[in-house]
């Protein structure tokens, strides 16, 4: 096992999974504390690096597109303190890091991981429940109610209107946006059925950021909805990312998607069918095994019936 143990924090990897754990010292941002421990499976992992300095270097773990709903939500928006794939490293413990370094990129050579895009979240996302009260409001999210409150700061058209619920099923989108100079952000809920070109000041269904300290946070909250919500890579639109099964158990559970076995039937029946769709069905195949959808002797005789058509 590989371990390197700083103030910013400690990294270990068993060959399997690299977990972070965030450190006590002063620059720690409050997103990588609140986040807390995060395990991230060989599988999600695009590359890492050690980037040497003077007095200290950096130690950065880059994830596949897509892997992780944080990052997906974030867009590489977060500041550095706020990055948990990030780790100071002391200058005398640069030859830690950098075996450290050559022992996940072994790993990752060995096991063959594709370092491009995933359509699926490989990471399950920050803990539920989860609440944050940052800029004009508060929200509260218990993995399957997303409730909205307001603060004395919040502008009376919108406060008036008394706090907002809604359930992660009818959320369309949700997006973060940090603060920028004069330029305040927001954490907005697009509902289904309900449009508006309000300014996030005005919104029911936005909380305004004003560039303060636990804004960031934030963050955590559009992460642990998005993770719920149909992976925008996803081949279809309306059959949820795996990570799906960790939401609340009083939340109806998704009727499976038909596409996989339905390509298998046409297969069976010698509809013609081109090699990359085969390829992508063979992926829903394996993704509909994995999460209990199929059992093993229908996820082998459908598999049998697609390759038979290559």
């Amino acid at each position: 096992m590989a371990e390197i143990i700083q103030k910013d924090g400690t990294w270990t990897f068993d060959g399997d999974t690299v977990r972070v754990v965030p450190g006590r010292d002063k620059g720690v941002g409050l997103l990588r504390q609140h986040l807390g421990e995060v395990a991230v499976p060989l599988r999600a992992i695009a590359g890492i690096s050690h980037e040497p300095g003077r007095k200290a270097g950096r130690l950065r773990l880059r994830l596949r597109d897509g892997a992780d709903p944080l990052l997906q939500v974030t867009g590489g928006r977060l500041p550095e303190s706020s990055d948990p794939y990030r780790l100071t490293v002391e200058a005398d413990r640069t030859g830690v890091a950098e075996y450290f370094v050559d022992e996940v990129r072994n790993a990752l050579l060995l096991d063959q991981i594709d370092p491009g895009p995933s359509d699926t979240y490989l990471l399950p996302g920050p803990a539920v429940p989860i609440s944050v009260g940052a800029g004009d409001g508060s929200v509260a999210f218990d993995g399957d109610r997303v409730l909205l409150d307001w603060n004395w700061t919040t502008e009376e058209a919108k406060r008036s209107g008394g706090p907002r619920e809604f359930r992660v099923g009818d959320v369309r989108t949700v997006e973060w946006t940090p603060s920028r100079g004069l330029e305040n952000g927001w954490l907005r809920f697009t509902l289904t059925g309900f449009t508006t070109a309000a300014a996030p000041k005005y919104d029911p269904y936005t909380v305004e950021l004003f560039g303060f300290k636990k804004d960031p946070l934030m963050a955590l909250v559009a992460a642990a909805v998005a993770v719920r919500m149909p992976h925008p890579a996803a081949p279809s639109a309306h059959r949820p990312a795996p990570a799906i099964a960790s939401a609340s158990a009083s939340a109806p559970a998704p009727a499976p998607a038909p596409t996989a076995l339905a390509d298998a039937g046409a297969a069976l029946a010698g509809e013609p069918v081109d090699h990359d769709t085969l390829l992508r069905r063979l992926r829903d195949l394996g993704e509909l095994h994995q999460t209990g959808i199929l059992t093993a002797e229908e996820f082998s005789a459908a598999k049998a019936a697609i390759l038979g058509r290559f």
